[in-house]
């Protein structure tokens, strides 16, 4: 398996993007949190669902 770094600092730069929200679900999840940090950050959930589907492609 070879290391793909593209992959390595897209997964770093959504998970930066989305700390405070993470943090804020950790702490007390409710859907009404789930649903703001949805609506607040589409582009890098959607990245963040996506990433198996990337992962895969980009390692054949």
């Amino acid at each position: 398996m070879k290391l793909n770094y593209y992959l390595i600092i897209l997964l770093s730069l959504v998970l930066i993007d989305l700390s405070t929200e993470l943090r804020i679900l950790f702490d007390h999840f409710t859907f009404n949190s789930l649903y703001f940090a949805l609506a607040k950050h589409p582009l890098a959930f959607f990245i963040l669902f996506s990433y198996p589907y990337l992962y895969k492609k980009l390692n054949k």
